[in-house]
């Protein structure tokens, strides 16, 4: 027996609203991180960077519900391989602390991006970095997750460091892996 025309119809609108709350026809906006551009949804608020010349970018993701801080994404580019990945993921997992206050670990993955192998870097915790390079005062963030990676091009790294609340980290993970998979360098 064939559904009726308007259950045909309520069965597709469900079908689209459901794709529309998982962000699939969400608008993207193009960033243009000096040498590297990148695809990102419009929902992500860019703003001028901060602090210093190698901040290439900065955007802020929203909050999603129940968490009160937004995160942050900030891209950087440092000439040439900035101590290489390893020493960078390291430095990384000591400003996160797992649930016995020990130096968390993290998850990383390589993945061809183009040309490109782009090392994906995943932690979570509690987060105890520096408020800036340097300082002797510390965030202290139950909860939080990092999202980074690090994209080697001619003669220089960049990093993107995607920083906040664990929740709104984990629903931006799709996100954040479609903006990586966009990733497209200059020649």
């Amino acid at each position: 027996m064939q559904p009726s025309r308007p259950s045909r119809r309520v069965a597709l609108g469900a079908i689209a609203l459901s794709l529309l709350a998982v962000g699939a026809d969400e608008p993207k906006q193009s960033v243009d991180a000096g040498g590297m551009t990148m695809q990102v949804p419009k929902a992500w608020k860019a703003s001028k960077p901060k602090s210093s010349q190698m901040r290439r970018a900065q955007l802020a993701i929203e909050p999603s519900k129940g968490d009160k801080d937004p995160a942050e994404l900030v891209v950087y580019a440092f000439d040439g391989n900035v101590g290489g990945v390893k020493a960078n993921v390291e430095r990384w997992e000591s400003q996160f602390k797992d649930k016995d206050g020990n130096v968390a670990k993290a998850k990383t993955e390589t993945r061809k991006v183009g040309d490109v192998e782009v090392t994906v870097v995943e932690i979570a915790g509690r987060y105890v970095a520096p408020v800036s390079p340097g300082a002797a005062e510390k965030y202290d963030k139950a909860d939080y997750r990092l999202l980074g990676a690090f994209v080697p091009a001619s003669g220089r790294t960049f990093i993107l460091k995607m920083v906040g609340p664990d929740k709104t980290l984990k629903d931006a993970k799709p996100d954040f892996d479609a903006m990586v998979k966009s990733i497209k360098l200059a020649d």
